[in-house]
């Protein structure tokens, strides 16, 4: 009864956030709302992913993980508490977001926090676009806890210029802010749990200053991760497209497939994984279900692992992510 499944994405409203999802991927926003986050595929405590397209249309992510969990993972492990194990979002930073840190597995119990690795890709970037991300090299903790008592621990933070296409991955531990004027899609373990260092000295919607996590930060950040750099832009040919290696890590592996024309990639054996388009538009099928989901740029799907014989038609001009969970 599985096929390639679309969700609606539920949309949130940051401080950070603008219209840009709506602009560049014909989201339909929230009026008047600085959005700055549309979580494509979730299945956390009250915001389930709910099914857009096929017979089960109505039904969430959460039902799926209930009553199919064996059919969507296979060999891929589930969450705690049995949820989906991936979270994936596309964010957009028109301002600055914290200086943050989200705390490694040997920490997170013991801080009250679930860990949280992540990977970002650069879908938009406005011409002066930098990540925070790691340490200056030879910053220490002791350097670190002064310029937060001073008021300049953005000091310490490794600054990348980026621009769309490039990558970077962020495992536990690893201090990091997105910069303003980015569109990034984003693929992060299944975890909401964000310690904020410093927030610019703004304040939230409310009014009123957001709350920080010093301690719980010091306790997470990996002191030794200095200057890291971006996710090399290698690619290998295959027929009718090329590829690269994003992420290859315990937790889930990502790559990137770019069609300058037309074309198709069949994907080997039966594997849970998660395609997003970050340009262009394409279709996925297999063989038994019938049901085509149809993708342009900005959408994400869903392969359960059942599916048999997968195939993704693209169109000129299309690059896609394709994320298979561990």
């Amino acid at each position: 009864m599985l096929y390639p499944l679309v969700f609606e994405p539920l949309f949130k409203e940051r401080i950070w956030g603008g219209r840009e999802l709506e602009r560049l991927y014909a989201k339909k926003l929230p009026a008047a709302r600085p959005i700055g986050e549309s979580w494509e595929i979730t299945d956390r405590p009250g915001d389930a992913s709910v099914i857009a397209n096929g017979p089960l249309a109505g039904q969430d992510l959460r039902w799926l993980m209930a009553n199919h969990a064996a059919e969507i993972l296979g060999g891929a492990q589930p969450a705690a508490a049995g949820r989906f194990p991936l979270l994936c979002k596309i964010l957009d930073a028109r301002e600055k977001l914290s200086l943050q840190v989200h705390p490694p597995a040997s920490q997170a119990a013991a801080l009250k926090g679930e860990p949280k690795t992540e990977m970002w890709y650069i879908a938009g970037a406005a011409p002066d676009a930098c990540l925070y991300v790691g340490l200056q090299r030879g910053v220490s903790r002791a350097d670190f806890e002064q310029k937060i008592s001073d008021g300049t621990v953005a000091d310490c933070f490794h600054c990348l210029p980026v621009k769309a296409g490039d990558a970077m991955f962020l495992p536990s531990g690893r201090v990091h802010a997105i910069g303003a004027g980015l569109v990034i899609f984003e693929i992060q373990q299944n975890s909401d749990t964000t310690y904020r260092v410093f927030d610019w000295n703004r304040v939230g919607l409310d009014g009123r200053p957001r709350d920080l996590h010093v301690p719980q930060s010091l306790a997470s950040i990996d002191f030794n991760d200095f200057e890291p750099k971006l996710v090399p832009a290698f690619y290998r040919a295959a027929a009718g497209f090329k590829f690269r290696q994003l992420v290859e890590d315990p937790l889930f592996s990502v790559q990137e497939f770019v069609f300058e024309k037309s074309g198709f990639v069949k994907l080997a054996g039966q594997y849970l994984r998660i395609i997003a388009v970050t340009q262009g538009a394409a279709k996925i099928s297999d063989d038994g279900s019938g049901v085509v989901a149809e993708l342009k740029s900005g959408d994400f799907c869903l392969i359960p692992a059942v599916l048999k014989n997968v195939e993704i038609k693209a169109a000129a001009a299309t690059s896609l992510l394709c994320t298979e969970p561990s």
